[in-house]
């Protein structure tokens, strides 16, 4: 009997469940108590994260504590969890700052700290509410405050030049032309679907051809959580799609990625990295002030779908975002943006100042 393919999604999180396991080797063995415990309540990709988080904490404690570089790292004691004070980790989260590891240099900005204490609030907390440890010394560290980042996106006649690029390329290099030739109509398909719809690039590379319903204009993709959601597109983003899935047909793809929407050049479904280097190139020839990434065009969109309905509840149901509050704070400047037109949008005098002869 031939196996069932799986979907790019369940792929993955089958990717991600082996090599969580595999860094889970290197942990003290308490661990998996936790790792057990949060399965049914976060993603494959979520607990890896954790796993290599947890793997640095306990790096850290192992080269920098007297008592702890006595045991190899896997033999350490849950009681070892008690012995840890606030101040342990804040100076954990100095260390973040800037550290080496196997000849690599590491840094972490605030939101790195943020995210990495974030786990450690959640690892102790698990066997804080277990009773299986007394303190907990990770919620009585503060998190690092947070800067309010600028969003970076494209103005609307940057969008237009940049698919005037993936289309023509005529400011690409000599070497990039010869590629562009053979992929500028597929370049061109997933530009305009992601600056169309605001997807995200992994939501967008695991998109399947029955995934794509012209009928009635939308895209079936599986969001953050694991959860399906349709997405609705315009008359621009139809074109770019149709054109594409005329030369898709054509090709016979590997085994394993016959399902695949996207196809890189050897016929597989291509990966995340190659679309952020795909949207890297074109945008470089658009601008250099402005580091566009594939999220970038994300918040181009979410930036224009704002302006022209100004309806944030709608912006964030189309994004994705579960949390309304998540999409307030990514366009907080246009929120106040709008609230400056509401001061000249109603008159009260005609002429104010003048008086009545």
């Amino acid at each position: 009997m031939k196996p069932v393919a799986k979907n790019y999604h369940d792929q993955m999180n089958i990717e991600n469940t082996l090599k969580m396991r595999e860094v889970i080797t290197t942990l003290p063995s308490f661990c998996r108590d936790f790792f057990a415990g949060i399965k049914e309540t976060t993603s494959a990709r979520t607990r890896l994260a954790y796993a290599y988080d947890m793997r640095i904490f306990f790096e850290f404690l192992h080269d920098t504590n007297p008592i702890c570089r006595k045991m190899e790292i896997t033999d350490f004691p849950i009681t070892l969890l008690d012995e840890i004070k606030p101040m342990d980790i804040t100076e954990y989260l100095d260390y973040l700052t800037y550290y080496e590891k196997d000849g690599k240099e590491y840094t972490n900005d605030e939101r790195g700290k943020s995210r990495k204490l974030a786990c450690l609030r959640s690892f102790y907390n698990f066997y804080f509410r277990n009773e299986l440890i007394e303190k907990n010394p990770a919620a009585l560290v503060q998190m690092p405050k947070l800067h309010q980042k600028e969003i970076i996106r494209l103005d609307p006649d940057e969008v237009a030049i940049l698919l005037d690029q993936v289309e023509q390329g005529t400011s690409l290099t000599e070497k990039q032309m010869e590629y562009h030739k053979k992929t500028k109509i597929r370049d061109l398909a997933l530009m305009t679907l992601l600056l169309g719809t605001g997807i995200r690039v992994s939501e967008c590379v695991g998109l399947d051809m029955k995934d794509v319903d012209f009928k009635n204009g939308g895209i079936l993709i599986r969001r953050k959580g694991g959860y399906e959601a349709v997405v609705y597109f315009g008359v621009e983003v139809e074109q770019a799609l149709l054109d594409y899935m005329e030369e898709r047909h054509q090709i016979i793809p590997e085994s394993g990625h016959e399902d695949a929407l996207f196809l890189s050049l050897q016929n597989k479904r291509i990966s995340v990295r190659s679309v952020e280097k795909l949207v890297k190139k074109y945008a470089e020839t658009v601008t250099t002030l402005k580091k566009i990434t594939p999220h970038k065009l994300r918040s181009t969109y979410g930036t224009s779908l704002y302006r022209e309905t100004g309806d944030i509840y709608l912006v964030a149901d189309v994004l994705g975002h579960k949390d309304v509050n998540t999409t307030k704070k990514h366009y907080a400047a246009l929120e106040d943006e709008r609230r400056r037109m509401a001061a000249s949008a109603v008159t009260l005098r005609e002429n104010p100042g003048q008086t009545s002869s």
